[in-house]
């Protein structure tokens, strides 16, 4: 594993959720992974971040970069935070492994000032060709696992999230639909069909009303 050298290497959809992200910021990222995303803002933001990773040797290498970062599943421990101790809290690509999202999701709206979600897009065309055509689970770049041994334990788009948004006390603030290849820093904002084109959502939540706003990604 090598050092990332700034927000230009990380993947596409943590640079954009970087670009969302106001300097000075209290941010938690749960299930951090390497660390990319803190890092990156800790070094060129400094913000004041903490992460959570599940997986031993992932955390354990986000600790060797000096990050602060906890070996703990956030699917079964509670987040034991202050009301609105965090300023962000990032779930980048993990909300489809998470048991019950909608429980979590509320809770992050209490911990945290504003919440950053992003997830791989099912409808997706390539995902309902594959899944018209071939009559098996669709596997691909951002679902490269078979249907007998993924970690996701469920599959959204972005119009459930949005439908899901509007059954909890939550405001999108800011959206964006990506197109890019998994791990890849590359990638573009997609504004026409983005449920058809778009391989990730991207979304920035508010609890209740309250909406401030906040810079967007260059295209």
């Amino acid at each position: 594993m090598s050092e990332d050298n700034g927000t230009k290497a990380m993947r596409f959809d943590l640079q954009v959720i970087s670009s969302w992200i106001k300097p000075g910021s209290r941010v938690l990222d749960l299930g951090c992974g390497q660390g990319d995303l803190l890092h990156a803002l800790q070094k060129e933001k400094q913000v004041h971040g903490v992460g959570i990773e599940a997986d031993e040797e992932k955390a354990a290498f986000c600790i060797s970069r000096g990050l602060s970062v906890l070996h703990e599943n956030f699917n079964e421990d509670v987040l034991y935070y202050p009301h609105h101790h965090f300023d962000y809290c990032v779930l980048s690509q993990t909300l489809q492994q998470v048991y019950e999202p909608d429980k979590l999701i509320q809770r992050l709206l209490e911990i945290g000032t504003k919440i950053i979600v992003s997830f791989p897009n099912f409808s997706h065309w390539r995902v309902r060709m594959q899944l018209l055509c071939t009559g098996v689970a669709p596997k691909n770049d951002h679902l490269p696992y078979e249907w007998y041994n993924t970690p996701n334990i469920r599959v959204i788009t972005i119009k459930d999230f949005k439908k899901f948004i509007r059954t909890i006390n939550a405001t999108v603030v800011k959206e964006a639909a990506l197109n890019s290849r998994k791990n890849e820093r590359f990638g573009r904002v997609i504004h026409f069909l983005p449920d058809w084109r778009a391989t990730y959502g991207i979304f920035l939540l508010e609890d209740g009303a309250s909406i401030n706003s906040v810079p967007g990604p260059e295209e």
